[in-house]
C-alpha cells in the first residue's frame, strides 16, 4: 500500500492554468503554506500545447512503473500521488495531484486533493475525491528524497524562474 507524505512534507503547488484546462506541478518539501502562497501560483500552458500532451502521454504509458511501487514500496520509497483531471464548467477541465491514493473494489481510485482546486465549487485542499483511471494524467513518488514520475512537471521548468526550475530539477530523479 502506498505511503503517504508525513507532516514535515507541505506540497507547495504551483497551479498551471489555461481557458480550457488546468495543469499543476508540484515541489515537495519542507515548505509552508505561506511560502507557496508568495510564489506566482499559476502557470499558463495550453490544452494543446504538444509538449504537456506528449508529457501526459509518457506519464500514462508509464503507470505500470507507479503501480510496482505502490504495490510494493522499497523502504526508499514514499509520497505516492497521481495527478487526475476533474471536468469543470468553466473549461475542459482541472487536473490536481492527489495524495494518500487508495484502490477501490469497483476499479477506481480514492484519495486527497494535494492541493486546492481553482475551478470546482465547494472543493478544497484535503477533499476526499474518485476518479478512474482514464483520468489520471501523471504520477510521482519519492525515492531516496528525488521526484520519480512528474512527466508534467518537466514542460513548465522552462517558464519557471531560473532558480526554481534549477532547485527543481535537483529534486527529480530523471529531470
Amino acid at each position: 500500500m502506498a505511503s503517504t507524505l508525513s507532516t514535515p512534507f507541505k506540497w507547495a503547488v504551483l497551479v498551471a492554468v489555461t481557458g480550457v484546462t488546468v495543469f499543476g506541478i508540484v515541489a515537495i518539501g519542507p515548505q509552508t503554506k505561506s511560502q507557496a502562497q508568495d510564489r506566482s501560483p499559476v502557470i499558463d500552458v495550453r490544452t494543446a500545447d504538444p509538449e504537456m500532451n506528449a508529457a501526459i502521454a509518457r506519464a500514462r504509458a508509464t503507470l505500470p512503473t507507479f503501480w510496482a511501487s505502490y504495490d510494493a514500496p522499497k523502504p526508499s520509497e514514499t509520497g505516492h500521488a497521481l495527478k487526475a483531471r476533474f471536468p469543470t464548467r468553466r473549461n475542459d477541465g482541472e487536473h490536481i495531484w492527489i495524495n494518500d491514493v487508495k484502490k477501490l473494489p469497483n476499479g477506481g481510485y480514492s484519495g486527497r486533493f494535494a492541493n486546492a482546486p481553482r475551478d470546482l465549487p465547494g472543493k478544497k485542499d484535503g477533499d476526499t475525491v474518485e476518479f478512474k483511471e482514464s483520468d489520471i494524467s501523471d504520477w510521482m513518488f519519492l525515492r531516496n528524497g528525488k521526484i520519480v514520475g512528474g512527466e508534467t512537471i518537466k514542460p513548465l521548468l522552462k517558464t519557471m524562474p531560473k532558480a526554481d526550475a534549477d532547485a527543481l530539477r535537483a529534486r527529480m530523479e530523471t529531470p
